[in-house]
């Protein structure tokens, strides 16, 4: 899949894309048809850079509830010939999980494309897994033949059905068919089952990886012969090593982690990480400037896990590099530092968003951290973070940091944050919003009666409009 087009933030569908609050906001503002169009652009081409952890469905349904649309636009998307040709989860999904939201908001043309398009469609397992949730037990039944006539009842098809019965995301529909009188259904759904369990109980069974009673060379030699064919067993080979090694084998590891070959450079260097040895932090530094990315990247990774105060002590020195153990360090300051290290996490953030924008990947933890340090000056370049991102996840954490440290916030950004997409950024907003604006007062009230908001965010909600809160 490649990285969607983000729209500037200050058009309806950039805001969309981002799904954050105002979009919803100006949507409602606008004419219908403009916001239908854009509404309508953001579902059929999922702007999310990771569609599996970030949320738009619920965002983009409640949308089109308010502006009573339609669903002609997903159904020609969901029936179009690519359905067949490009059947990656990403081009349907978002689609097919508005829809599953729709259906539990009681439309019924949303309930009848998700039925249709399990029987026919290429993502029928994406539909099926948003039935098991909002339909009724008939729809489910009838659904029955059309998903098992995708299977065969040759050696291949019964194995492939096996699969599907034992990784579905939702059993519902299957424990119902299970119980089909008819032969072809019921009896095929069961087998199918039990042969899923022997697969599984097959897979635990099955010895794999590493044994602890192997020698340290041996565990090095593993991590070589893995890096060898492009698998990264530094981790488990640094868990290997805490199994077999002694102290006498130290001074070993030691020398495998300043001139080893590459796998067991890497794996020593963690396993030194983990153990707290008093060498390990001017290894990881040699490391770091290594000519082999492996090592390097090895190297600040280790030195990512490492908890204890000597490692905090280090990264105030190493803080100003300009390399990759640099950023690392101010992200360890970030996580970890106190409030003598609140000068160092802001210029890295001031420098992250000036060197790699509002969607660098060290923003994470160093908008984390200027929230925990409580750093008030970083207030603007939190507020350029929230605006700009795409990312919902990383605009969530910028307005936890902002709740922190920006005392505009509730009357503010936490006003258009109660209609955000990600629901830990709703309850944010629900614990900090101005309450003497009314359109808070109206959205809280609206959240705590909709059956599809998050237990979290409702609980948010009535703690301020609970008996001992006016709003």
């Amino acid at each position: 899949m490649f990285d969607p087009f983000i729209a500037p933030s200050g058009t309806l569908v950039g805001l969309l894309q981002r799904g954050r609050g105002d979009g919803t906001l100006h949507a409602l503002a606008a004419p219908r048809p403009e916001a239908l169009a854009a509404l309508n652009h953001c579902v059929l081409s999922d702007p999310r850079h990771d569609w599996q952890v970030e949320n738009r469905s619920l965002y983009y349904a409640r949308l089109y509830l308010d502006l009573d649309g339609g669903t002609e636009e997903i159904e020609g998307h969901l029936w179009a010939p690519e359905d067949h040709l490009d059947t990656d989860d990403s081009r349907t999904g978002l689609a097919l999980a508005v829809l599953g939201h729709l259906a539990s908001y009681g439309r019924e043309d949303a309930l009848v494309l998700l039925r249709r398009y399990a029987a026919t469609g290429a993502n029928w397992a994406w539909a099926l897994d948003e039935l098991a949730l909002r339909d009724d037990d008939s729809g489910l039944r009838s659904l029955a033949g059309p998903v098992l006539d995708r299977f065969p009842a040759t050696p291949q098809g019964e194995a492939e059905l096996a699969a599907a019965v034992r990784d579905a995301f939702e059993p519902r529909p299957w424990r119902l068919w299970a119980d089909d009188p008819r032969p072809s259904v019921g009896a095929r759904i069961r087998a199918a089952g039990e042969q899923g369990s022997f697969d599984r109980w097959q897979r635990q069974m099955r010895p794999g990886g590493p044994r602890p009673g192997w020698s340290v060379q041996a565990v090095f030699d593993w991590a070589e012969q893995g890096l060898a064919r492009g698998s990264v067993l530094h981790l488990p080979a640094a868990r290997c090593l805490a199994a077999v090694a002694g102290a006498e084998d130290r001074p070993r590891i030691v020398e495998a982690a300043r001139s080893g070959p590459d796998g067991a450079r890497c794996a020593a260097l963690h396993y030194l990480a983990e153990a707290q040895d008093p060498a390990v932090l001017d290894l990881i530094e040699e490391a770091a400037v290594s000519t082999s990315g492996t090592v390097a990247d090895a190297a600040v990774a280790a030195f990512e896990r490492m908890c204890a105060d000597s490692a905090v002590e280090r990264a105030r020195r190493w803080a100003h590099r300009p390399d990759a153990l640099g950023a690392s360090a101010a992200g360890v300051l970030a996580c970890r530092g106190t409030a003598q290290d609140a000068p160092l996490v802001l210029a890295a953030l001031r420098e992250a968003v000036r060197g790699d924008g509002p969607d660098a990947a060290r923003l994470w933890t160093l908008v984390d951290g200027t929230g925990r340090l409580g750093i008030a000056c970083a207030a603007p370049v939190l507020r350029h973070v929230y605006r700009e991102t795409s990312s919902s996840h990383l605009r969530g954490r910028a307005a936890r940091a902002l709740a922190a440290t920006d005392p505009s916030f509730a009357t503010g950004f936490a006003v258009e944050c109660l209609w955000d997409c990600e629901e830990t950024t709703r309850e944010v907003a629900a614990l900090h919003a101005e309450t003497g604006d009314i359109r808070v007062a109206e959205r809280l009230r609206r959240l705590a009666a909709d059956p599809a908001e998050e237990a979290e965010v409702q609980t948010a909600v009535r703690s301020r409009i609970g008996p001992d809160a006016a709003v």
